[in-house]
């Protein structure tokens, strides 16, 4: 090998040498974000900075410097906000012509965007199956964007799974969301946008004043005070990490879940501003007057509203309604779920069986519910009526059904806690009558309510 090849591998080297240097800074930079992000939508951590990294060049492109735009997305028909033009794909009279980029405000818009992307409602036919795989599966989030058209270069899904190995992106996919109490004391903590419920918001630093937060996102004193129940003058001290709505909160909840589980330390407010609502809406939802707190185990209804489910029960009644075999562990939002199924040993032909329902279920669920035009009517589950022993045949017991016998089939979401609630039954009396000997439960699985 001569000079002059010597020469191009030193200075290949050193290129590959600054590249990498440049993904990793890019990452540290932007990982937080990322997390974030997953834990709002459902979007592994580990895809998003793969697809950040390979669209933007590490934050290096030219839409990303001249417009923040990091995952390359184009204006399309609705976009009101900045541009950027940019020789793409699109051609006129045969000639390749500029294309329409979106502009934003700071790099963290753009990754909250790119979320919206991919879960647009309109856009679920393409990317709503993507929501249903295994968060910490990043080989079938990187086939699937393929499938769903997300790119037209063959190798994307190598090229992703290239980047998240490398530089061990996947480590993200298992890691909590940062306490915003303690992220913004500190030192070089800069505030930014962040969502929930398609609601801006921001995280108050120590002894920030809403007429402070006005003055760095452009949103007048008044309008903080009037979307932020707990907010009453626009000189008024937030605590630490409190959050400051810049929108006015939705009436429902738009994500996938329908209900939240109250634990220790829950109030009607906290559960509002979690998830992104207005507290009389949600107040409404479920019966409760200005006030009024759940007692810890209660449902709480975060979309739509049944005249036919009572009242929760109050803590003022009742301090706690958990079983005591749940009362040590229940998580922050719900009880034991039902387990996936090829956790629970069922067959792959199973699994295609009961994929119709699921999609259904996620396809109603993304319908924007707070539209006037759309009405949206929720089918709620309902028990399967047994007239016969040879009309259902029960999976989990042995027993021969009786006329006039109750089965109920397991969908996604379900616990035994919140199936013994909607059948008047205890979770003892649920498990007893199906000889159920845990907590467990699979999808589809037939469970005895009479």
């Amino acid at each position: 090998m001569g000079r002059i090849g010597s020469l191009l591998l030193f200075f290949t080297w050193v290129a590959g040498l600054q590249a990498q240097s440049a993904h990793k800074m890019y990452i540290e930079q932007y990982k937080e974000i990322a997390i974030q992000e997953m834990h709002r939508t459902g979007i592994p951590a580990s895809i998003k900075m793969a697809q950040a990294i390979l669209e933007s060049n590490a934050g290096r492109s030219y839409l990303a410097t001249q417009g923040n735009n990091h995952f390359g997305i184009k204006c399309g028909g609705q976009w009101t906000g900045g541009t950027v033009m940019r020789k793409d794909d699109d051609y006129k009279n045969g000639r390749l012509v500029p294309s329409c980029f979106r502009a934003y405000r700071d790099p963290e818009e753009s990754f909250m965007a790119h979320s919206e992307f991919l879960r647009d409602p309109k856009k679920n036919h393409r990317y709503g199956f993507l929501f249903r795989l295994d968060q910490t599966d990043y080989k079938a989030w990187a086939r699937g964007l393929k499938k769903a058209g997300y790119a037209t270069n063959p190798k994307y899904p190598q090229l992703l799974i290239e980047l998240i190995e490398r530089y061990g992106l996947d480590q993200f996919d298992a890691m909590e969301p940062v306490d915003p109490a303690l992220m913004v004391q500190e030192e070089n903590y800069s505030p930014s946008l962040q969502q929930v419920n398609d609601v801006e918001y921001v995280y108050a630093r120590p002894g920030e004043r809403p007429i402070e937060i006005s003055m760095d996102f452009g949103v007048s004193p008044d309008k903080i005070v009037k979307y932020n129940e707990h907010i009453r003058r626009p000189n008024q001290q937030l605590e630490a990490g409190e959050r400051v709505f810049l929108q006015k909160k939705r009436r429902s909840y738009r994500g996938e879940k329908k209900y939240h589980y109250v634990k220790e330390g829950d109030d009607m407010f906290s559960i509002a501003q979690h998830y992104g609502l207005r507290l009389d809406k949600l107040l409404n939802k479920n019966k409760m007057a200005e006030g009024e707190e759940p007692a810890i185990g209660e449902q709480i209804r975060l979309r739509g509203i049944s005249w036919f489910e009572s009242k929760p029960v109050l803590r003022s009644e009742e301090e706690s309604i958990l079983p005591e075999e749940l009362k040590e562990d229940l998580p922050a939002d719900e009880d034991i779920q039902a387990l996936p199924q090829e956790e629970a040993g069922i067959s792959k032909s199973a699994e295609a069986e009961e994929s119709s329902a699921v999609e259904l279920d996620t396809v109603s669920e993304a319908v924007n519910l707070d539209s006037p035009a759309i009405a949206v009517t929720e089918a709620q589950p309902q028990p399967v009526e047994v007239e016969s022993p040879e009309t259902v045949e029960p999976q989990d017991t042995a027993t021969v059904a009786e006329p006039g016998t109750k089965y109920y089939e397991v969908r996604k979401g379900d616990t035994l806690y919140s199936i013994s609630r909607r059948f008047s039954l205890s979770v003892e009396e649920l498990k007893a009558h199906n000889e159920l000997e845990s907590n467990a439960l699979r999808i589809g699985q037939q469970l005895r309510v009479r």
